[in-house]
């Protein structure tokens, strides 16, 4: 249902990653590996992957100028090896998604446009004209769904809503997975209604550690990576797209 929207997303990505892209093309790769360990040189940053029997992996990287990061990977119960789910956290803070270190001193959308699992929810941002609000002060709490959650969606759903007639529905859409102030996952409890910048309601249930949102036409999503902690608020990856019932 995508192909049609790919024009949208290499123009947000042109547009978002311009210098990004010259600076990774000037720089070369190198890696040395075995059966259990992987040792990479990119650019600046060494990485080593070492990964465990068990299917756990983990991931060290340095920068020259000092900086590091930490980052481990561990198979959801019953679900291929393919299926991971990744947390993470380096010295500031960082939060590793779709496959970018997500840092506090980045605001909300850059942090976003660096997710390779969140391309098509930055492509309808730009199209719904939000990414200067998501730049600014806020604090804001964004539920960010991911590419897999916008493919669950009826057939030509996202291609029509990214379509310039039809802005306000996109927009209003998105807004409502913003709720007003930095809300991190310790403070979501089992049965709390959140208002929305949409202006309708979330509910959300909490047990066992997960957390499910509930939207106004009663479909679901989880809370797959919580508190993505970024400058002007904090995002929690979601599962599904939640939808406002106007």
């Amino acid at each position: 249902m995508f192909k049609n929207l790919l024009s949208v997303t290499a123009l947000t990505l042109a547009f978002s990653f311009g210098a990004a892209s010259t600076s990774q093309a000037q720089s070369s790769m190198k890696t040395k590996s075995d059966d259990e360990k992987t040792k990479t040189k990119d650019g600046e940053m060494m990485t080593k992957t070492k990964v465990a029997d068990d299917g756990k992996t983990k991931l060290k990287g340095k920068a020259k100028d000092g900086s590091k990061m930490k980052a481990t990977t561990k198979p959801r119960e019953g679900k291929d090896m393919k299926d991971m789910q990744m947390t993470s956290t380096d010295a500031a803070g960082g939060v590793m998604v779709g496959g970018a270190m997500m840092t506090p001193d980045k605001d909300i959308v850059d942090n976003a446009v660096g997710s390779s699992e969140h391309t098509t929810l930055v492509a309808a941002v730009k199209a719904g004209g939000l990414v200067e609000t998501l730049k600014g002060a806020g604090p804001f709490t964004v539920f960010a769904p991911t590419n897999a959650a916008f493919e669950k969606l009826p057939a030509g759903t996202v291609n029509t809503l990214v379509m310039p007639e039809n802005k306000q529905k996109l927009t209003t859409i998105l807004t409502y997975h913003v709720v007003p102030g930095r809300v991190m996952a310790a403070d979501l409890k089992d049965g709390q209604t959140l208002t929305t910048v949409e202006g309708e309601t979330l509910t959300v249930m909490a047990q066992g550690g997960k957390v499910m949102l509930h939207d106004s036409k009663g479909g679901t999503a989880n809370v797959t990576i919580p508190n993505v902690v970024s400058s002007n608020g904090v995002t929690h990856v979601i599962d599904a797209v939640l939808m406002p019932s106007k």
